[in-house]
């Protein structure tokens, strides 16, 4: 089932069982009940502020994705970051330099987020509007 971010069922995708994917990150969140949980919520609420018609999805066995016209990015948890990896990163500008990991790549780009690290929230909702926009564009293109 593939939900908006206010958990509006859109239609069918890959997911684990019939519960919503907003309900199952907000299931992650709470599961993980530390700075990683407090992490990937704040996130959620950046990318659901920066493009308010974001599909949340639960993708690959327990992986929240955002899209728009295709995938946004990931929110992935690790035992030492959360990984925002963005799907077109090496296409979008990045003039703070947000980007940290999977620098290597053709495709993407990601943000390791550690405890501690403050999140540049314009910066971060700026990204992510452009992720969308690459996606309109590339749909509209065609």
């Amino acid at each position: 089932m593939v939900t908006d971010i206010r958990g509006l069922a859109l239609s069918d995708g890959d997911t684990q069982s019939d519960k919503s994917a907003s309900l199952l990150i907000d299931e992650r969140i709470a599961e993980l009940s530390d700075w990683r949980g407090e992490t990937l919520a704040r996130v959620r609420a950046l990318i659901g502020q920066a493009d308010p018609e974001i599909v949340e999805e639960w993708k690959w066995r327990g992986v929240p994705v955002w899209s728009h016209n295709g995938i946004v990015c990931t929110g992935e948890t690790y035992k030492t970051v959360v990984k925002l990896t963005f799907a077109k990163g090496a296409a979008l500008a990045d003039p703070t330099g947000l980007f940290n990991s999977s620098l290597e790549g053709n495709v993407r780009r990601a943000i390791d987020i550690r405890e501690g690290e403050a999140i540049d929230e314009a910066a971060l909702e700026a990204l992510i509007r452009a992720a969308v926009s690459l996606n309109v564009s590339r749909v509209r293109a065609g």
